[in-house]
């Protein structure tokens, strides 16, 4: 059976309650890494294929033991183009420069602003340069997510570069359907909005936010940054983001304490609760891919190339999100969903998933909806588990609550204190070896009577052995 190392922060079938969830940051930062993760490992598991997830680890030391236990790394990435990224793709790419097995890129994007100028790019064409080059000596080529990566890489002199956009939507292969429930949206209609904080802070997104807060009674943000997830179930404001009060999920915000916000730590209940819902938009692509998915309405306001390189190729409805600050009615939801047209997104999709599995075939990787059973295993496996719920906002003191919470915190002041107990005694072994190795050493004296025995002892037995 081909073993596939797949770059991910989990894998789909782990079941991780809430507290270690976020303890461990098992999605990288932001949960819209385990849409295109998980949907990776179901296009990639077949009956002759086994899946397995690194836990987003980039173990260096650990290259020979992937030589030998797998027989491909696979590398499902978004905006990894980014200054902010750089130590992470260096880091990545020593890894891969010592691999000896195919390394396959999926859906990689570079960033900038919604000019696609690449200016900001220029300090790390060095490190992007040694990425690429280190996965292409290892693969037939290398898929980017849009227009904008395609051409900065192939100005960059590669070749072997092809646009795919992210796995994420082909989670259900060729089949995609989405339709709008409604003639239009009203104050009954339910709405999810999400957004970063940078939108929030920077490009106007919360007087959007706020005034659809205003007009629809049953709007819910759902947020993706660990931070987020972190203010909504612990309180926690130690990270920088707290700083954004506009941001639902802070415990200031009025749809906090409205129990208006929610952040997923599973695809799959972020998935099934957005059936639920008539439309969803705002700024953050993986959020408003989720809903699609589901079936759902949903219109991106993109903020940066990577949100509309990727909107460009899915024909994923949107608006830039700079050209609504003068125009603010039209960034209501009744009117985005109104102007919302899924026909290229629904009838061209088989035309990019037919795109989506070539690259894989000529990366040699199969996948399930070719070579396999579409996807059903996997779907079944999926179903027979329980995942937690979407994470809400802490407003209340019941004793389930408090247990579960103190519950989890009280676990980690044992193993802290076991831990430290561990760490103190190593730490006397440490010290106690160190001083016998710096103590002075005795030098030993021989006595009187040794010395003499030596000295009378050695012409004698010269003697006895010349008269033998």
């Amino acid at each position: 059976m081909k073993r596939i190392l797949l770059r991910s922060g989990k894998s789909p079938y782990d079941v991780v309650p809430v507290e270690q969830a976020l303890h461990q940051d098992v999605f990288a930062t932001n949960s819209g890494n385990l849409i295109f993760s998980d949907a990776s490992h179901k296009i990639l598991q077949t009956p002759d294929t086994e899946v397995v997830s690194n836990g987003i680890r980039t173990d260096i030391a650990a290259a020979d033991r992937i030589n030998e236990e797998y027989d491909a790394f696979v590398v499902p990435l978004a905006n990894a183009f980014r200054p902010s990224f750089e130590p992470q793709l260096q880091r990545l790419t020593r890894l891969i420069s010592r691999l000896k097995i195919p390394v396959v890129v999926l859906g990689i994007g570079a960033q900038a602003g919604l000019n696609y100028n690449a200016a900001r790019l220029k300090p790390m064409e060095e490190t992007v340069r040694g990425f690429v080059s280190a996965v292409l000596d290892r693969s037939a080529s290398i898929g980017v997510r849009g227009e904008f990566t395609e051409t900065y890489l192939r100005d960059l002199g590669f070749q072997d570069v092809e646009l795919i956009g992210c796995p994420s939507l082909f989670m259900y292969g060729k089949e995609l359907t989405v339709q709008k429930g409604a003639s239009e949206l009203t104050a009954a209609s339910r709405i999810a909005v999400n957004g970063s904080h940078s939108a929030v802070q920077k490009q106007g997104l919360d007087k959007v936010i706020a005034r659809a807060h205003a007009r629809y009674p049953h709007l819910t943000f759902i947020g993706q940054n660990l931070s987020d997830a972190q203010q909504l179930h612990w309180r926690d404001l130690s990270h920088p983001n707290a700083t954004v009060t506009a941001m639902p999920t802070h415990p200031d915000h009025p749809m906090y304490r409205e129990d208006k916000a929610r952040v997923y730590i599973d695809p799959i209940t972020w998935i099934d609760d957005l059936r639920d819902y008539d439309f969803s938009f705002g700024s953050r692509i993986h959020g408003n891919i989720a809903a699609l998915l589901a079936g759902t309405p949903a219109t991106v306001l993109c903020s940066d190339s990577r949100t509309l390189e990727l909107c460009r190729y899915f024909e994923i409805p949107h608006r830039r999100i700079d050209e609504l600050r003068e125009n603010p009615e039209a960034a209501d939801p009744a009117a985005l969903y109104a102007e919302a047209d899924f026909s290229g997104l629904v009838g061209n999709h088989h035309e990019r998933f037919e795109r989506f599995t070539s690259f894989l075939d000529r990366n040699g990787l199969e996948n399930t909806f070719t070579h396999g059973d579409g996807g059903a295993a996997y779907d079944a496996r999926m179903k027979e588990l329980t995942f937690p719920a979407g994470i809400r906002p802490w407003n209340d003191a019941d004793v389930s609550s408090l247990t579960t919470r103190f519950g989890w915190l009280q676990s980690r002041i044992t193993e802290l204190s076991l831990d430290n107990a561990q760490l103190k005694r190593d730490l006397a072994r440490g010290a106690a070896k160190a001083a016998k190795a710096a103590a002075p050493k005795a030098v030993a004296t021989p006595s009187v009577y040794r010395r003499a025995r030596r000295v009378v002892a050695r012409p004698i037995r010269r003697a006895l052995q010349s008269g033998k």
